[in-house]
């Protein structure tokens, strides 16, 4: 499957969520709920993924860690913020970089409507 294929199955389930649970919960729930649809889903999930910085060829883990990593190349960094900004933006592009992924969705379960709570993040590597 590829890294489109899997965001669009991906996104899905996440409406799902978003449709049961609604917004104003936090962050924590959401990813809980969500990983749970993935795995029933028969996808390949890790949730709270370390992140090490690689820095003159020593792997430092410094606390990053990505929310979601599915089937091992899409990144998901949930939020559950009043709105998504900058920095959250640079975080996802952190993890694509650091983990040499392609593609990364930054989802905020806290809007009234998830599609407009959704964006994609690629990574030109």
């Amino acid at each position: 499957m590829t890294e489109n294929e899997l965001s669009n199955k991906v996104i899905g389930l996440a409406l799902d969520v978003h449709t049961a649970l609604g917004p104003g919960l936090l962050e924590s729930a959401y990813q809980a709920c969500l990983y749970y649809k993935l795995k029933t889903a028969g996808l390949y999930v890790e949730i709270e993924k370390p992140m090490p910085i690689s820095f003159e060829g020593v792997e430092l883990d410094c606390g990053y860690r990505i929310d979601l990593l599915v089937e091992k190349k899409l990144v998901l960094e949930l939020k559950s913020v009043k709105e998504l900004n900058d920095l959250h933006l640079a975080q996802v592009l952190s993890y694509l970089k650091l983990g040499r992924f392609k593609l990364g969705l930054l989802m905020n379960f806290n809007v009234l409507r998830l599609k407009d709570g959704i964006r994609r993040v690629a990574n030109g590597i």
